[in-house]
C-alpha cells in the first residue's frame, strides 16, 4: 500500500460513526500557470464574480453569496497535470438550473473557442452535462438534473443509465422518471 500523507489507516471491523457531516463542497483552489488569464476565464466564461485578492496574490471568486467558490493561486512551476487514472485532481462539476441551460452554455463555450471534450449523459447519476478544459487543462463539468437518492439509500439501477453522447440524444432519450426542461 502506498504511503498515506495523513497518517490515517483504515481499521478492519471498526464501524465508528464519523462526526463529519458535510453540508456542501465549499470551494476549490486551483494552482494556475497564468493567474490573469485564468481569472478572466472564471469571470468571462464561467460567469463568476470577483470577491477578493489576498496579500499573497491569491484570487477569490463567487457564484452565489458565499465569499468564494473558486480560488486561484499562481503556481511557481509549470508542471503538467496528472492524466486521468493517475493520482491527482480529475475534475470539478457545477450544477446549473436546467438541461435547456446546458444547450445555451454549450453554444456559448463554442463561440468563445473553449474546447469541449464531452457532452451528453455518462451513466451513474443520470445527469446530462457538458465537459471542457480551463486554460491550464483542468477539467470542468456543468450539469443539470442529477438523480436524487431517497431515504432508502437506493440509486438508479445500472440497466437504466442510458448513456448519451450529445445533449440532443440525452433529451430525446430521457431516463425513466427524469424530466428535462
Amino acid at each position: 500500500m502506498p504511503e498515506m500523507k495523513s497518517g490515517w489507516r483504515p481499521e478492519e471491523g471498526k464501524q465508528e460513526s464519523s462526526p463529519i457531516h458535510v453540508k456542501k463542497i465549499g470551494h476549490v483552489v486551483f494552482s494556475v500557470s497564468d493567474i490573469e488569464r485564468t481569472s478572466k476565464f472564471w469571470t468571462e466564461i464561467m460567469g463568476f464574480k470577483f470577491s477578493d485578492k489576498n496579500e499573497r496574490g491569491m484570487r477569490f471568486f463567487r457564484s452565489g453569496t458565499d465569499h468564494h467558490t473558486i480560488a486561484l493561486l499562481q503556481a511557481n512551476d509549470k508542471n503538467e497535470l496528472p492524466k486521468r487514472g493517475e493520482v491527482g485532481f480529475d475534475h470539478v462539476a457545477f450544477e446549473v438550473g436546467s438541461v435547456s441551460e446546458l444547450f445555451k452554455i454549450r453554444d456559448f463555450l463554442r463561440s468563445k473557442g473553449v474546447e469541449i471534450f464531452y457532452e451528453g449523459r455518462r451513466g451513474p447519476g443520470g445527469n446530462p452535462g457538458v465537459e471542457f478544459y480551463d486554460p491550464d487543462g483542468y477539467q470542468i463539468e456543468v450539469y443539470a438534473s442529477m438523480d436524487q437518492v431517497g431515504s432508502d439509500g437506493r440509486s438508479r439501477p445500472g440497466n437504466e443509465w442510458k448513456r448519451a453522447t450529445t445533449l440532443e440524444e440525452a433529451v430525446a432519450n430521457p431516463l425513466p422518471g427524469a424530466e428535462y426542461y
